[in-house]
């Protein structure tokens, strides 16, 4: 029979993911997307600690910052907009109108990150473009321009060798510490087309050679192919959301499962399965929750989570065990 469809073949990682490991990831929204997965499936995770960052540059600093617990932020990169006190280093979700109280968010969120960096095992890099804004006053690349007027900055696009650079000392930095420290690069299939089509597509372009040969330099660097998944492979305005410009849940669903397949080994994915199973069973909201019947499925979920901590102690199912537990008190 014909197809209508050119799918991306599957391919097993050389390094697979397994619960044991602990992942920090960092990058554009779509990190977030399949982050949010992960942890549904108790993965141990870390997401964006200085919240969404889209281009190379600003990722790179993060991570080298992660690296020294004592060095959250520069008082020089908290400014006042609108009533609010930002970072020029942060996603705008961290504002506030009392400086004293967010330098205090940001010094806690860098901290619970740095802690964390310290026992990665793998690292997760999203890439969402390749063009930055650079302050004016000084020339430094802001990781986010928090809606400020265009007259604050100049707008270029990073070359290849720029990103490969930027990313490639961050990594180095890591690996010396990490010595077993694994890389996973993604290209977001996010559109940014603020500055058109054809910019958007030359803006993924550069991203795409720099993970290219990021991937040659670093036998420790992977790559994963959301964006050509989304592109190439489902390649249909119905797996967009309603702006044209993010996945759909089911393109970010389709993705995850291809990721699954991808890096999971076949004990981790029956293990994820089981996992989702028991989320299942614990979102269901019975009717008639007092019945026996009930209070069966309930204990047998209840000795199925009992059964995979015997077998996955590191595992945190405390959610699940205390909602099974309302049912099996009364």
């Amino acid at each position: 029979m014909k197809t209508f469809r050119t799918a991306l073949p599957p391919f097993t990682a050389p390094c697979p993911i397994s619960h044991s490991d602990r992942i920090l990831m960092v990058g554009s929204c779509f990190s977030e997307q399949i982050g949010e997965r992960l942890q549904a499936h108790k993965f141990s995770v870390q997401i964006n600690p200085s919240g969404i960052l889209y281009n190379p540059i600003s990722i790179a600093r993060l991570l080298e910052r992660l690296l020294d617990r004592a060095r959250p932020i520069s008082p020089n990169d908290i400014f006042f907009r609108q009533g609010l006190w930002r970072s020029w280093e942060h996603h705008s979700r961290y504002a506030h109108p009392d400086r004293d109280v967010l330098e205090r968010q940001l010094v806690e969120s860098h901290r619970e990150a740095a802690t964390f960096a310290v026992s990665a095992t793998w690292l997760l890099v999203t890439l969402g473009t390749a063009d930055v804004f650079m302050r004016r006053s000084d020339g430094a690349v802001v990781a986010n321009n928090h809606k400020m007027p265009a007259a604050y900055f100049e707008q270029r696009r990073l070359s290849v060798d720029e990103t490969v650079g930027a990313l490639s000392a961050a990594f180095e930095k890591w690996r010396a510490i990490r010595p077993h420290l694994q890389v996973l690069l993604t290209v977001s299939p996010v559109r940014h087309l603020r500055n058109g089509f054809v910019e958007n597509q030359r803006s993924k372009a550069v991203l795409l050679l720099a993970c290219a040969q990021l991937c040659e330099t670093f036998p420790f660097v992977h790559y994963f192919p959301a964006y050509e998944l989304l592109i190439d492979d489902l390649r249909d305005y119905r797996f967009y959301a309603a702006d044209m410009v993010h996945p759909s849940d089911t393109a970010v669903d389709y993705i995850w499962e291809y990721f699954a397949q991808a890096l999971f080994t076949p004990h981790t994915q029956q293990l994820v399965a089981q996992i989702a199973q028991i989320r299942a069973a614990a979102a269901h909201r019975p009717f008639h929750p007092q019945t026996p019947e009930h209070k069966a499925f309930a204990q047998q979920q209840y000795d199925t989570i009992q059964q995979l901590l015997r077998q996955h102690p590191y595992l945190d199912f405390s959610e699940e065990m205390a909602h099974f537990r309302t049912f099996l008190s009364t």
